[in-house]
């Protein structure tokens, strides 16, 4: 699919040093520890079935349906938005890597890297607002929040 999504934000933390606060849009489920277990994924080929299904039964209806019969506009626009729901659905609700970082400074601040999943467009966004505002209050992000130091 076309370019990467991403969102960038720097922010300054309590104790002077530079975040940046990265969020990546996934074209592809990551695996999380927490999910593995749970995360059974068949593919895009029911995906495909389910589609192509969809579309001969759409192209069945039309080829049916006699020259008398008038079809209202609002029966198609349901029909359209029944088709697009889900596509749409997907692309909102893909997963975000959420990435904490800092090169630190030279004085005695190591560089720290932080990093975290999220779903959804509008949640990434509140999770990067929350990041940014834990970082200028308290110098790093939240310990039990979404965001892990990693090593």
């Amino acid at each position: 699919m076309g370019g990467e999504a991403t969102m960038n934000r720097v922010v300054r933390g309590s104790d002077g040093r530079e975040w940046t606060i990265r969020a990546n849009l996934e074209w592809s489920n990551p695996i999380v520890v927490d999910e593995f277990e749970h995360d059974v994924n068949g593919g895009s080929t029911p995906a495909i079935v389910v589609g192509g299904a969809l579309v001969a039964l759409v192209v069945v209806f039309i080829a049916w349906t006699p020259a008398e019969v008038i079809i209202p506009t609002w029966l198609i626009a349901v029909i359209v938005c029944a088709i697009l729901f889900f596509p749409i659905r997907w692309v909102l609700h893909r997963p975000w890597t959420l990435t904490a970082s800092t090169p630190g400074d030279a004085d005695e601040n190591p560089p720290e890297t932080w990093v975290g999943v999220v779903r959804g467009f509008i949640e990434v966004r509140t999770e990067v607002s929350q990041v940014a505002r834990h970082i200028e209050l308290y110098a790093e992000p939240d310990m039990n929040g979404r965001l892990q130091p990693t090593e």
